[in-house]
């Protein structure tokens, strides 16, 4: 695919990737002999980030990789959909599915290309050229001939410095999410690893002593097995939304997707949500069972699969104070050690589930520790957000750039 020549900006040229480009292809056959200290993996890299945040060592891998220098871009040509490139500030390996792309300074800043490159432009025309089903992956030479418009070098110096200014802020925000969900973690592992400690325990965040007693979670609430699927439940008869594992996931429910079954008007009485039941997955993977969120009337008169659990809790007991010590439950595997486990599910099941011990604190204390963890938790999406606006206007910076 070619640009158009004849509607250009003046001063703009159109260049073939690989005149932009330079595909660096040093091959290490003997990765732990390379050298090296550092590894990049495609796992490694962030989707929308240029910024490499986390990679392993050569000792790790086994088979052909590439070789990158400093300021090199590692881009990655395997399921280019997924948006993954960083710039590296260090010498190293990367996976062969991917890409180490250097910049040729007389048609393209160092600093531009990899904006360019992340940009919705070259992403859609990459993931256009992608061949392969299951892994679609791009050919450099394919890529080599692509033809993109190019503003001259003192204008993508002006670009330069308002993409970095907006990354800049994205990184700021992603990282300040980061922490945060580091800081929410800490906080409820310290919380409710206070609580085991006896019948009063000292809360340090609240500088104060706290009494806990353990009950059974059944006496904390009421707890139920949403109803089973079945084809017979599927007559278009009483239909109802339900919700199931595929909406459930670690403090948010997703309603993109909910399907709808049939439900008599007891059973809807008997399996209808409302707001503050607190929904847990009954079987999921090790790591994932138990994983839960709040209902907050998410959807009108919506009712439950038996893949989830409702929790009801009862009046002396918050809906978020029992939601996160679900969370601690399932961050520090006590779920799994009550599950029921096959090959690759558990199952939480009911009756272990309603077994397990429920700290049951004073509803004054419930509601302090909540407000401690609850500052933290929305200040998270918060974040997300900003780093989503400034990748938004650096984008838009690239395609106003770019427009005609």
């Amino acid at each position: 695919m070619s640009e158009n020549k004849n509607n250009l900006k003046p001063g703009w040229k159109v260049w073939r990737f690989d005149q932009m480009a330079t595909n660096v292809n040093v091959r290490i056959d003997n990765p732990s002999e390379s050298g090296m200290e550092h590894y990049v993996g495609l796992e490694h890299l962030d989707a929308g980030s240029l910024k490499i945040r986390r990679w392993g060592t050569p000792d790790d891998v086994e088979a052909t990789k590439l070789m990158f220098k400093k300021g090199d871009i590692i881009f990655g040509r395997r399921r280019a959909y997924q948006r993954k490139l960083g710039v590296a500030d260090f010498d190293g390996i990367c996976s062969a599915h991917a890409m180490v792309l250097r910049a040729k300074p007389e048609v393209v800043l160092p600093e531009f290309l990899p904006f360019f490159i992340q940009g919705d432009l070259f992403m859609d025309r990459a993931v256009e050229i992608s061949v392969g089903s299951l892994s679609p992956t791009i050919n450099w030479k394919t890529m080599a001939v692509q033809e993109f418009s190019l503003p001259p070098i003192d204008e993508q110096r002006c670009l330069v410095r308002l993409l970095m200014s907006a990354e800049a802020a994205r990184t700021a925000a992603e990282d300040a999410a980061a922490r945060s969900e580091k800081l929410r973690k800490s906080l409820l592992l310290e919380t409710f690893d206070a609580l085991q400690g006896g019948d009063t325990v000292r809360i340090a965040y609240l500088a104060t002593d706290v009494d806990c007693r353990w009950i059974k979670a059944r006496d904390a609430g009421e707890i139920l097995m949403g109803r089973q699927l079945s084809p017979k439940y599927k007559t278009g008869k009483n239909t109802r939304k339900y919700l199931r594992v595929a909406n459930v996931f670690d403090g948010f429910i997703d309603t993109s997707d909910v399907n709808e079954m049939d439900f008599k008007e007891s059973e809807f009485a008997t399996f209808k949500l409302q707001s503050g039941d607190v929904l847990l997955n009954e079987g999921q993977s090790r790591e994932l069972v138990g994983r839960s969120a709040i209902f907050r009337d998410d959807v009108r008169d919506c009712c439950f699969q038996n893949t989830l659990i409702r929790f009801r809790p009862n009046a002396d007991v918050l809906s978020e104070f029992a939601h996160y010590y679900f969370q601690y439950c399932q961050y520090t595997s006590r779920f799994i050690q009550v599950s029921k486990q096959t090959t690759s599910i558990a199952h939480l099941g009911v009756q272990r589930f309603s077994e397990m011990k429920f700290p049951l604190v004073p509803l004054d204390v419930q509601i302090a520790m909540v407000k401690a963890l609850s500052a933290v938790v929305t200040a998270i999406p918060q974040l997300k957000k900003r780093a989503e606006t400034a990748s938004a206007i650096r984008n838009q910076v690239l395609m106003e750039g770019a427009s005609r």
